[in-house]
């Protein structure tokens, strides 16, 4: 009987990670999602060899490698052919970067702004193509969006809109969920859940004729819980849910839906410092006495100080992040999921599969660990109220 490492093995080893290798490397730039896929084959190449019986673990690690190539061969890039795309929130930050981007790549693109006499609709319309169009869309304002909408499709007339790109956005101002109002929450939910929804709606007829893609971005903090996220992360979630439904609905229609999951960037998403003074403000003025007390100023001033924690972390560099949505809108068979940015991967694996007291250690010491206690907390003679 021939043993495991005879040459007939190595040779069934040596087909499917060659044919993998091949795909792998020849997509590799496109999207930083196949890295993902390697390091999981990898993870489940060890468990094959080390858990079960050689054979069958030669077996399962064949049909894996198989199974991969079958997946990674449809990761071929579509012609651009001047194909239309919808970008929501291009003023500033990863929106207006995707506009350049797509413009450069030979894209026809509708950049919707909140601005469009703002200084990021001027740089967009002076620095790109003809074939960039600014359309003023407030994602908030239907009526906005129902006028935005009727200028895309007199446009294109028969042609068809390619791709829409959901990314308008707003954080809110971190805190702990307890001392955020509600106009808070309901900003979050206005912008980034319901814009996204009242977007989707008035242009899937226009996606329906091309059979193309609709992409929303949520973020990493909708599916791993983060302290101080409780408005951003919720609105979030309700996006990546919102996709997930979709996905299943559009599939008759030829339509592939794709959540962008990205981690820490360093956009202008937070706003500026005197918008987190006004919120500061408004989190004082409407706070009920017996909460204020319970937490302290010291504590509720100290707050704004995690946006510059997470500022100091987060990344200047879109590139992952464009590359991601770039092979979202243009590959034959797209992932279903994008998590462009350091650790996003992980840190939803974690949420995941991880029970949930150790996920929360992990996130406290990487999110929390230097956070101040709040002043009731802080008392020795501090006893919690009885529920």
């Amino acid at each position: 009987m021939s043993t495991f490492f005879s040459d007939t093995t190595w040779i069934c080893l040596a087909v499917p990670t060659v044919l993998c290798g091949t795909v792998f490397c020849k997509y590799k730039k496109s999207s930083g999602q196949l890295w993902n896929w390697m390091v999981c084959l990898a993870g489940l190449c060890a468990v094959c060899l080390l858990i079960l019986s050689p054979f069958w673990g030669l077996i399962l690690f064949s049909l894996s490698c198989f199974l991969m190539y079958t997946y990674l061969s449809g990761q071929e890039l579509l012609p651009v052919d001047q194909k239309a795309v919808l970008v929501t929130g291009g003023d500033c930050g990863l929106g207006h970067a995707l506009c350049k981007y797509l413009d450069e790549l030979g894209f026809t693109v509708f950049a919707g702004v909140l601005n469009e006499n703002g200084p990021g609709a001027e740089e967009l319309r002076r620095t790109c193509s003809p074939r960039l169009s600014v359309l003023q869309m407030d994602v908030t304002k239907p009526v906005q969006i129902k006028d935005a909408y009727s200028k895309v499709a007199a446009m294109l007339q028969d042609r068809g809109l390619w791709a829409v790109v959901n990314n308008a956005g707003v954080l809110g101002f971190p805190s702990d969920g307890e001392l955020l109002p509600m106009t808070d929450y309901k900003q979050c939910m206005a912008v980034n859940f319901f814009g996204t929804v009242e977007v989707t709606k008035t242009f899937l007829p226009l996606l329906r004729k091309s059979k193309g893609r609709l992409v929303n971005v949520s973020s990493m903090g909708g599916g791993a819980p983060m302290a101080k996220l409780a408005s951003y992360g919720s609105s979030k979630a309700a996006v990546t849910m919102f996709s997930s439904v979709m996905r299943i609905e559009l599939s008759k229609w030829g339509i592939k839906v794709v959540s962008i999951q990205p981690g820490g960037f360093r956009t202008s998403i937070a706003g500026t410092s005197d918008k987190w003074e006004k919120l500061e403000k408004d989190i004082l003025d409407h706070l009920p006495a017996e909460v204020q007390e319970d937490y302290g100023q010291d504590y509720i001033l100290s707050q704004k100080n995690f946006l510059l924690f997470i500022n100091s972390g987060a990344s200047t560099d879109f590139s992952p992040v464009l590359r991601d949505i770039q092979h979202a809108i243009s590959a034959k068979s797209p992932f279903a999921y994008y998590t462009p940015g350091k650790a996003a991967y992980l840190w939803l694996c974690l949420a995941f599969y991880l029970p949930i007291g150790i996920y929360n250690y992990f996130a406290e010491r990487n999110f929390g660990k230097d956070e101040p206690m709040p002043r009731a907390l802080s008392m020795p003679n501090y006893k919690r109220k009885a529920t």
